[in-house]
């Protein structure tokens, strides 16, 4: 038996993985589900590894790229309308350089934007299409992979069973920094708006200098709007300042935002290693899967099956530094 610690993105993911492998899991989790306290109940969702690659290393890209597949398949709600980024007139410098650190977009103007995205038509004279990203909601498909696992047998505790399992798999996230020292928190914030005079298809990443913003539609006319990056691991409520960045990148966006419900603030810290790249470590009956980062829905599908490359050959594959503690 296989004991996983946390139900987030990571643990339910590695529980997935493992699963349909074979493996007997059980996880063990506080709460018990996914929910507010984990960090993934806050993300954006978008399975976007091209757009990401112009602030991430290159593995970001190249195992980001299975998690579109490995999210429709496990889940099946996974829209593939692409992404959509530009940015206002001042800032195409902004435009022209994220162009330049990505590939796998092509260059849209002002007709062709209309045509994607008819409600920010003149909004920009130039944006960027990555015509193969995708995005989902990602409460949603934690609590697919949940209702998944369950209908499969594996048991969910708020506290470790008496047993003594044959492995356990850490993927506390930022809690577990009781073992893992050289992890940190980045906190990131969002805000969940009801603007019933909008419409998106698809997540729309406006760029800034100093304030980048993405947008999910999330439905209804509901959209998530993220998110903040800031070295800190404080927990907890929205900050003033960044209420205000994230509002006005949004009406900057489209004025229509000036009229929409502000549904729920959001506020976690995200666990990241010096590198902002995940890691596998082994410690005696112990492996340590954590540090996602921003990239948690991306990324942990190609880090789930390295946990199970693990459990078959006992090495540390290449993606990670071959880390043991």
């Amino acid at each position: 038996m296989i004991r996983i610690l946390g139900a987030g993105v990571m643990g339910l993911v590695v529980a997935t993985e493992l699963t349909s492998r074979g493996y007997s899991v059980e996880v063990v989790d506080p709460e018990r589900s996914p929910g507010p306290h984990a960090c993934s109940w806050w993300a954006g969702g978008m399975l976007a590894p091209w757009c990401e690659r112009e602030s991430s290393e290159e593995p970001v890209e190249r195992h980001g790229v299975t998690a579109i597949d490995w999210w429709e398949r496990n889940t099946g709600c996974v829209s593939h309308n692409g992404t959509l980024v530009l940015a206002l007139s001042r800032d195409r410098g902004e435009l022209m350089r994220f162009a330049r650190r990505t590939h796998g977009h092509r260059l849209l103007n002002e007709p062709d934007i209309a045509a994607l995205e008819i409600d920010l038509a003149g909004r920009s004279k130039a944006a960027l299409f990555y015509e193969r990203e995708a995005h989902l909601s990602p409460r949603d498909a934690l609590r697919q992979l949940q209702q998944n696992l369950e209908a499969k047998g594996v048991p969910f505790y708020r506290e470790p069973p008496a047993t003594i399992p044959d492995l356990i798999i850490d993927a506390r996230g930022l809690a577990a920094r009781d073992k893992l020292h050289d992890l940190r928190g980045v906190r990131g914030e969002m805000l969940v708006l009801r603007c019933t005079d909008l419409t998106l298809s698809r997540p729309v990443r406006l760029l800034h200098p100093r304030n980048p913003i993405y947008i999910v539609p999330r439905g209804d006319g509901i959209f998530m709007v993220g998110a903040t990056m800031i070295e800190s691991d404080r927990r907890g409520v929205v900050s003033v300042r960044s209420m205000l960045e994230l509002l006005t990148a949004a009406y900057a966006l489209h004025p229509a935002f000036g009229e929409a419900e502000v549904l729920e603030t959001g506020a976690d810290a995200r666990p990241a290693f010096p590198d902002n790249l995940p890691r596998l470590r082994r410690h005696g009956d112990t492996l340590f899967v954590n540090g996602l980062y921003r990239h948690g829905f991306l990324l942990s599908p190609a880090v789930a099956t390295m946990v199970a490359e693990h459990l078959e050959t006992g090495t540390i594959p290449e993606f990670m530094e071959a880390d043991r503690i």
